[in-house]
């Protein structure tokens, strides 16, 4: 108890006994004897008073409401100190492992004789890594996941099962979780009523250090320049980034978002999930987006917008406000008939 006082800055309520061994995480309607939990919210309130959990990091306000026995451990932000103590239990958790539950080469794995691989590399059975590809140190390459010819990986990068890597330059601790495509043909054709014309794709993907991919995303490689997916940004599951996109530095992207070719995200961009964005636009620093938005124009920096199309947050709801009140005006129709 004492290290997770002393890894979280929170200060021990009076009788908390510090000698206390804590040895998992659990919600707090779920804890028990060995189990550290938080509370945050006044929904969790009838929870932390029956809790059964060794430990619970909560604010001032909360923290009386604790039972007795439990040891209270008080701080501004518990879901923050939270995750600090869950992160050092669950190392192992912040990145996919191998699922051969192995280290090294594993003599499944297909390596080409001229690729590099580095210090302290997993490659698990039935991956392929392709000519001249070099691999970082400290990478795991899990199970039937595909590194292209010439493509490189930064240190301690983590490319889960079934994954696809082509025609890409990934930074330091790049994480890409399960079923990825990346590097992939964009989706490019010079179109006529007679026949639709393939482009060549001749660009990278170029990921930069600390970003994270989740599972089922695509990311296609430039046209004719790079895509770039900025320093420490984060994607969820199953988004679609197409061909000369440039996302900035700490976006992030949720769920089933959608980029068209040669969009640009400028650092700090957050997009709600289901964001769709039109060929050529460009989302200013620091602006976000609603679900389910609709983006046919450039959005300034530090703007909320939302709707289909998106407009700026206050117009969007106003329209929202004006649109529900005349739906519920009753109808020139409708007058005439209660008027009978």
């Amino acid at each position: 108890m004492a290290d997770i006082a002393a890894l979280t800055g929170a200060e021990p309520c009076e009788g908390a006994d510090l000698a206390r061994r804590v040895t998992n995480i659990a919600p707090i309607d779920q804890a028990g004897a060995g189990d550290l939990s938080f509370v945050s919210e006044n929904k969790f309130v009838l929870s932390l008073k029956s809790t059964r959990a060794a430990a619970v990091l909560t604010s001032e306000r909360y923290a009386p409401l604790a039972p007795k026995g439990v040891a209270v451990l008080r701080t501004r932000k518990p879901y923050d100190a939270f995750v600090a103590v869950a992160r050092l239990i669950y190392s192992g958790a912040l990145r996919p492992a191998s699922v051969f539950g192995e280290t090294g080469v594993s003599p499944g794995a297909m390596v080409h004789p001229t690729a590099q691989v580095g210090s302290n590399v997993t490659i698990d059975p039935f991956a392929v890594v392709g000519p001249s590809a070099r691999i970082g140190a400290g990478t795991v390459i899990c199970a039937h996941a595909v590194i292209g010819p010439g493509v490189q990986t930064g240190e301690d990068c983590a490319i889960g099962p079934h994954c696809s890597v082509t025609h890409a330059h990934l930074g330091d601790r790049v994480i890409i979780h399960a079923g990825c495509g990346i590097g992939q043909d964009g989706y490019g054709y010079v179109m006529t009523a007679e026949r639709h014309t393939k482009i060549p794709q001749v660009g990278r993907v170029v990921i930069h250090s600390d970003v994270e991919i989740g599972s089922g995303t695509r990311i296609d490689r430039g046209g004719i320049r790079d895509t770039i997916i900025g320093e420490g940004t984060k994607i969820d599951n199953l988004c679609q980034i197409g061909h000369n996109c440039v996302v900035g530095r700490h976006c992030i992207i949720v769920a089933q978002c959608g980029l068209s070719g040669s969009v640009t995200l400028e650092d700090g961009v957050v997009l709600g999930p289901r964001t769709g964005i039109i060929p050529h636009i460009t989302i200013g620093k620091g602006a976000i987006t609603a679900s389910r938005s609709t983006i046919y124009e450039d959005i300034p920096a530090g703007q909320f917008w939302g709707g289909f199309p998106a407009k700026p947050r206050k117009q969007w709801q106003r329209e929202l406000v004006a649109l529900r009140r005349l739906a519920a005006r009753p109808s020139e129709k409708g007058r005439g008939a209660s008027e009978d």
